[in-house]
């Protein structure tokens, strides 16, 4: 079993430093919103997003990602206003009790803005900065780190034909173009991270296909985020609804941490921290003893 590829440390602007240079780091998903497709409605409340962001971190998240607005196939765009309203108040409210790094989950440069205001660390931006052409200048000029993630379309549209020419060399050559528009707006390469965008766009066979060769994203130089938590094509695999989902979810964890994704994205903290902590001391051990041979 090959070694997982090796990226520098991610240092964020509070002084925190992610050692994504040791091992795998867990991103916990918490969703403020009325219709995410897995657990919608469930943090909608701030007390309840409050309570859920805590109970992340305490089950090992290395970070957690907060949304206010949905991406599911079909989804609606929703009201910059309605989603700074969302997702603000429980960045401030975590930024209150806990010390994990906090990410912010939006396509809009101005609920990023808020959102780094109240004390988030991180943009992930699903659209990889093609929604808000705002968003890359003002990742650069706040320096923090940007997930650049690759979607086919938009989320309304994204899942009624996807094509590809080859799915896994189309989706690492958009990586790399993105991150290409991101640094010449003036972000630093050591604060990309790049996102094949499992079920964004992809049909079954091409979400597997990206997580068989997950290893070439890393090929481009930035630390990969793998987010298969519950995704619809594990389900079409395994004919299971999205709350039966945990034991698919573990596998292609455990395959992303294997191929050397930097970060996973979850629902499920707890036992998937496990699931990579032991896919790591695995490699751990196989490259210990690669060594030893030598």
């Amino acid at each position: 079993m090959e070694p997982r590829p090796r990226f520098d440390d991610l240092p964020l602007a509070n002084g925190t430093v992610l050692r994504l240079s040791e091992r795998t780091h867990v991103m916990g998903i918490l969703n403020v919103t009325p219709d995410s497709f897995s657990d919608g409605g469930r943090f909608f409340d701030a007390e309840a997003a409050l309570k859920q962001g805590i109970a992340l971190a305490e089950n090992g998240a290395d970070i957690i990602d907060i949304g206010g607005e949905s991406t599911r196939p079909g989804a609606e765009p929703v009201d910059p206003g309605e989603e700074f309203s969302r997702v603000v108040p429980v960045i401030e409210g975590l930024r209150e009790r806990i010390e994990t790094p906090i990410s912010i989950d939006t396509t809009k440069a101005d609920v990023a803005a808020a959102a780094l205001d109240a004390g988030a660390d991180i943009v992930n931006d699903v659209s990889a900065g093609r929604f808000d052409t705002e968003m890359v200048g003002l990742v650069a000029s706040r320096a923090v780190p940007v997930v650049l993630m690759h979607m086919l379309g938009e989320p309304r549209t994204m899942q009624e034909v996807p094509a590809y020419e080859d799915v896994v060399e189309d989706v690492a050559a958009f990586l790399a173009s993105r991150a290409a528009t991101a640094m010449e707006a003036g972000v630093a390469r050591n604060k990309i991270i790049v996102d094949p965008g499992f079920g964004f766009g992809k049909t079954r066979e091409h979400n597997l296909e990206l997580l068989r060769n997950l290893r070439r994203f890393t090929e481009l130089g930035y630390p990969v985020l793998a987010g298969t938590s519950r995704k619809s094509f594990i389900g079409a695999t395994l004919d299971l609804p999205v709350g039966e989902r945990l034991e698919g979810t573990a596998a292609t964890v455990a395959l992303a941490v294997a191929a050397g994704a930097s970060i996973v994205r979850v629902h499920d903290v707890g036992p998937m921290r496990r699931v990579a902590s032991m896919v790591e001391a695995v490699l751990r051990a196989t490259s210990s003893g690669a060594e030893r041979e030598r």
